[in-house]
């Protein structure tokens, strides 16, 4: 049976390239018809947010959501805590930015709406601080085909799990057995019409400008509960959808999330083309009416496959057509920009790639001439690190810090772009002050998440500050005031810290020293003096754990006048040792503990080591929750 499935996918697999290459030619032959629509500016966007329970954790409540909303304008994304709102398409000129924050703000008030009688809420960030590697497991996924398909598909060209390392503040290395890393990214990305023979010419100028702009944009420096870059979004996506396998990685294959290495020279075709070329296929569907007969016919074609297709390539400067009114259309997709943390943001960014888009090009005809790409390029990975505290590099290279270059050069440009496409002063006014006064004081949404979490070092528990970020973050954006006018997060109200104490995940140490079976047993008694602990946890080379080194253990063979010189780590340690899943209750294991007579726990998912729960860290949390109690 596996085989004829096989070769049934193989056949569909065949059958979609067809389309895809039929839909290529049918594409180049549109692009100098009149079937293009020309001379006309277009722009949209695309909400990304999370939904989250009254504790600040993610919901998987989007089917619900969706039952609730009953509005079209609202789809699903990858995961059940994530939901999608698409914006109408505007006509760029006067009052379009007014109109298109006013859309914006009422599906964010439909969606808080709708969330609030599910007794939920909805987040605008881009990364959710409180989630977990827990939260990612396959039952989060959207139960619809085209998801559970391109999982499949894209763990087959793998090979392995999902891994990858981003070092900031805190470093995290992720290894996952599934595409879900991706949901914990959610972005605000805006729409730009161009015409067929103005599209190289503005892909690159949104390639130029995607580096500053993401600088002053930045929201999402926690991932996991670690402290990374400003931008994490930029690594996490790129690293959750990575494909290749370590051989392709090895002899420089191209990922599917990228920024490009080269200028567009003449045509949207040549990254259609190239993305063709370099990446497989993940999904199929049933072919369209032969594109070039509609076209004879005096339709504008679906091209339904390619459009599927670059649906699982992830430029972070989008190349996409479309089909509006019996025309067909092209726009630049820009990704990079987060979600949230207000409406009132996201429309000032939007406005300034906007302007940028239409100053940059007016008043530079050839961006590659005044421009390395290299520089681009590191641009935008110095932003996604650093944000405003990146050096960016300017016209013929000068460096330039990112305040500097927004306030005194890119906020002028992107003014005379915007007068220059018809918006009217106060709509100008309205959103470049609020990219001024950011760039002014520095506070990005990232700046803000960082200093409310050292502000909040008190708080015993990581777990706990998450949750009061979470939360404080969700009551200000619902003010929609801008995020550089937020004061700092403040502790959790009356009892919400109970919350923080229900799971072993939550009050589980993780900064944890680990031997091997062969080392010195020398060595864990030393590592055991030198930082007080009781229990040490044994690895074996896949860090799989095999066993615990126990204190109690050690003295008794020293009270029975045993040796302990020349021997390992081995002939001590308990081997499989009682452990415990981070989602278990406190009170269960607090119940395995005292039953057992032991002292920890190690915390296990697929047998590798998470954390460890030793009776002294229920101690802890059991006197901080007594003194929260108590204040309360």
């Amino acid at each position: 049976m596996a085989n004829f499935e096989q070769a049934d996918e193989a056949i569909s697999s065949a059958r979609f390239t067809r389309s895809l290459l039929d839909d290529l030619n049918a594409l180049e032959t549109l692009l100098d018809g009149p079937l293009m629509e020309r001379g006309v500016r277009c722009i949209g966007a695309e909400q990304e947010m999370f939904l989250i329970d009254r504790a600040g954790r993610p919901a998987r409540i989007a089917e619900r959501m969706l039952q609730e909303l009953d509005d079209p304008r609202f789809v699903h994304e990858l995961a059940l805590f994530n939901l999608e709102a698409n914006l109408t398409p505007q006509r760029m000129g006067a009052h379009a930015l007014e109109a298109m924050e006013a859309e914006l703000r009422d599906l964010n008030e439909r969606a808080r709406g709708a969330a609030a009688r599910l007794n939920a809420g909805v987040l605008l960030t881009g990364i959710l601080p409180t989630l977990k590697q827990a939260d990612l497991g396959i039952e989060s996924i959207v139960p619809k085909p085209r998801y559970l398909r391109m999982n499949d598909a894209l763990k087959r060209l793998r090979g392995d799990d999902f891994r990858f390392s981003i070092q900031g503040i805190d470093q995290l290395d992720v290894r996952h057995e599934n595409v879900l890393l991706e949901s914990c990214t959610a972005s605000f990305q805006v729409h730009f019409q161009c015409a067929p023979e103005e599209f190289a010419e503005l892909y690159n100028v949104a390639q130029v400008i995607s580096g500053p702009l993401l600088a002053i944009s930045v929201n999402s420096p926690l991932v996991l509960g670690r402290r990374l870059w400003k931008e994490s979004r930029i690594a996490l996506f790129e690293g959750a959808v990575d494909a290749r396998s370590d051989s392709q990685q090895a002899r420089g294959q191209v990922p599917r999330v990228r920024f490009g290495d080269g200028w567009i020279a003449n045509s949207v075709m040549e990254i259609f083309r190239e993305d063709v070329a370099r990446y497989r296929t993940l999904l199929s569907a049933d072919a369209d009416p032969d594109p070039m007969q509609e076209i004879l016919a005096g339709r504008a074609p679906k091209l339904s496959a390619l459009r599927l297709h670059n649906g699982t390539v992830f430029r972070w400067n989008r190349a996409c057509y479309g089909v509006a009114n019996g025309q067909a259309h092209l726009r630049i997709e820009h990704r990079p920009l987060p979600a949230g943390p207000t409406s009132l943001d996201q429309m000032a960014n939007a406005a300034f790639f906007f302007g940028l888009m239409a100053g940059l090009s007016r008043e530079i005809s050839d961006v590659r001439r005044e421009f390395s790409f290299a520089d681009v390029k590191r641009n935008f990975m110095s932003a996604a690190r650093d944000g405003l505290k990146s050096q960016q590099s300017w016209c013929s290279g000068r460096s330039v810090a990112a305040p500097e270059l927004i306030l005194r050069t890119l906020l002028p440009l992107a003014e005379r772009g915007l007068a220059a496409l018809a918006v009217t002063r106060a709509e100008i006014d309205r959103y470049l002050a609020v990219i001024e006064a950011r760039a002014g004081n520095q506070q990005t949404g990232a700046r803000w998440f960082l200093s409310s979490h050292a502000h909040l070092h008190a708080l015993r528990s990581n777990d706990e500050r998450l949750r009061a970020l979470t939360l404080e973050a969700k009551r200000l954006s619902e003010t929609e005031l801008p995020v550089h006018s937020w004061p700092l997060a403040e502790p959790l109200p009356t009892d919400a810290w109970r919350d923080s104490y229900r799971t072993v995940e939550q009050v589980m140490s993780v900064d944890l020293f680990c031997v091997r079976a062969d080392d010195a047993l020398a060595l864990a008694l030393s590592l055991m003096e030198w930082h007080h602990l009781r229990h040490l946890p044994v690895e074996d080379a896949s860090g799989a754990l095999i066993g615990i080194i126990c204190l109690r253990a050690v003295l008794k063979r020293v009270a029975r006048g045993l040796t302990l010189e020349n021997l390992s780590v081995r002939a001590l340690m308990r081997q499989a040792p009682l452990v415990v899943a981070p989602e278990t209750s406190t009170l269960n294991a607090l119940a395995i503990l005292r039953d057992a007579r032991i002292g920890c726990l190690p915390v296990v998912r697929d047998g590798k080591l998470l954390g460890m729960l030793t009776d002294r860290d229920l101690v802890a949390a059991g006197t901080h929750a007594l003194e929260q109690a108590l204040a309360t």
